[in-house]
């Protein structure tokens, strides 16, 4: 489900990659990938707390990635087209739910 290891750098990261946050106050929580920033930043939302229109700026090593990537999220970005917060949530409640079943 998620890699196993440290990732310091965001060459493997996707646009649309689920990710969990590991550290901060939105530790726990499942997001997914708008944007790469740099080496060790990426944009993050989940359509609740963080909104499309304001994402997190989150550290890659503060960031647990699941192997999933949301490649129809990744298109609608690029498209700007029926992208809205309940369509990213919709999209992370499986993992959400998953989440809330581990804990």
């Amino acid at each position: 489900m998620f890699r196993g290891g440290l990732m310091e750098g965001t060459t493997d990261l996707k646009i649309g990659q689920v990710v969990k946050s590991k550290a901060g106050r939105d530790k726990g929580r499942v997001f997914l990938i708008c944007r790469v920033v740099d080496r060790q930043f990426v944009l993050v939302c989940d359509g609740d707390l963080r909104k499309l229109n304001n994402p997190k700026r989150k550290k890659v090593k503060h960031l647990m990635i699941y192997n999933t990537v949301l490649t129809e999220f990744a298109e609608k970005l690029q498209e700007n087209k029926n992208l809205n917060d309940a369509y990213v949530r919709k999209l992370l409640e499986p993992y959400a739910l998953k989440e809330m079943e581990v804990e």
